[in-house]
């Protein structure tokens, strides 16, 4: 369970960055920003994972460039669901899931399997 709401808090890391980042990218309070970092942590549990199924013959073809899309899908209804949280256009969208994915993927080198942070220490 930590290990969960760490990811969301890494992930409204992300939503916070695109928001500073992009023009088209609004979220009202930190509350919201909160809420819809734990929100896309839900949906990218549950819901990612039908999408990508329904969309397999589109990542084949694209060789998986068409997951940019199903990430911003899924940020997209994260702000459909939450008020407080707008999204002004696809390639706004688009440019969100860029950002909200890289922050997420920097934040994954320190979080282990467990949802632990994991501190690494050179060898002597």
């Amino acid at each position: 369970m930590a290990g969960f709401i760490l990811r969301g808090l890494i992930a409204a890391l992300g939503l916070w960055a695109a928001t500073a980042l992009l023009s088209g990218f609004v979220i009202d309070t930190p509350l919201t920003l909160v809420l819809a970092g734990l929100l896309l942590g839900i949906m990218n549990a549950v819901v990612r994972p039908f999408a990508l199924l329904l969309s397999l013959p589109a990542l084949i073809i694209t060789l998986g460039l068409f997951l940019l899309v199903v990430n911003a899908a899924m940020i997209g209804l994260v702000a459909l669901l939450l008020p407080g949280f707008r999204i002004y256009g696809f390639w706004t969208a688009v440019g969100g899931a860029l950002i909200v994915s890289f922050v997420s993927w920097i934040g994954s080198w320190f979080i282990g399997s467990k949802g632990r942070v994991e501190v690494i220490r050179p060898k002597n």
